[in-house]
């Protein structure tokens, strides 16, 4: 029986810390973006042994405890970086990057898995997920759908007919995301378009992106974002738009290797008991 679970996609792939063999030469540019992605699947790494392995979104739901804000990365079967074993990230993402915003990583989570009951139990709303509208494009192009599904999934409002002509596709990108393996990262920081997350999110994608620059662990052949609308998705091999084109900090590795060894929430926790010592 093939074991099915997010532990046997990186057991299968191989998963490990991955370097670049170069030695003591200088490296170039692309040679320290090379270093550089291979310390992020490091710490990737780290985060996945320190969380028991990664999860799907088909076997999670809002009572797992999830941490009331942070940061995820998706992976997809079939992607791997260019040593054909470990998985590559295909999505970053986070939440609540206004100021007012109540959302959290779990509500994030689940509108990215789409609807679990009701009238249309399996489907979702692309409307309200970036993630779920890139991927409904590509099964569009990819599956060939009637023209009716075309028109009404770009259709900006949804009245209960689209809803019902674009239930099929719905379900499909519920399906193909459900069965994406992800990690998440607790980043419990205030609301806010200069959150930590924020930072974390961008950079990440800024140094995964291959975008305008020598391709390091692009997609494969027959990867479903090649078929998406936007053409960021498939130069890019992720599916993200935002901060695809702008670079990275290679900083932002520093802070996302304090959160996942504990050393930012302990310092956080230490600032805190500090003030309340003064307030006495």
């Amino acid at each position: 029986m093939r074991d099915d679970t997010p532990e046997a996609f990186f057991r299968s792939a191989g998963a490990g810390p991955q370097r670049s063999g170069r030695g003591s030469v200088t490296p170039s540019r692309d040679g320290r973006r090379r270093q550089h992605l291979d310390r992020f699947y490091h710490l990737l790494d780290v985060l996945s042994e320190k969380l028991g392995g990664p999860r799907r979104l088909r076997d999670c739901s809002g009572r797992d405890g999830w941490p009331e804000r942070g940061v995820y990365f998706f992976f997809e079967e079939g992607e791997t970086r260019e040593d054909g074993q470990s998985p590559r990230v295909v999505r970053v993402g986070t939440h609540a990057l206004s100021r007012s915003s109540p959302s959290t990583l779990w509500k994030r989570l689940a509108q990215q898995r789409g609807t679990v009951s009701g009238s249309r139990a399996g489907g979702g709303n692309h409307r309200g997920s970036i993630f779920r509208h890139h991927v409904g494009t590509a099964l569009l192009a990819r599956d060939g759908y009637p023209e009716e599904v075309r028109r009404a999934w770009a259709s900006a409002r949804a009245d209960r007919r689209i809803k019902d002509i674009e239930y099929r596709l719905e379900r499909a990108v519920s399906e193909h995301i459900r069965r994406m393996p992800f990690l998440w990262l607790a980043v419990l920081d205030a609301p806010g378009r200069d959150s930590r997350r924020g930072y974390l999110e961008a950079n990440a994608i800024g140094l995964l992106s291959n975008c305008g620059r020598q391709p390091i662990d692009p997609p494969s052949a027959d990867w479903l974002g090649r078929w998406a609308e936007s053409p960021s998705v498939g130069e890019s091999g992720l599916w993200n738009v935002n901060q695809v084109d702008q670079g990275y900090d290679p900083a932002f590795l520093d802070l996302l290797e304090r959160y996942i060894l504990g050393l930012e929430h302990a310092t956080a926790l230490s600032q805190a008991k500090s003030v309340r010592t003064r307030a006495r």
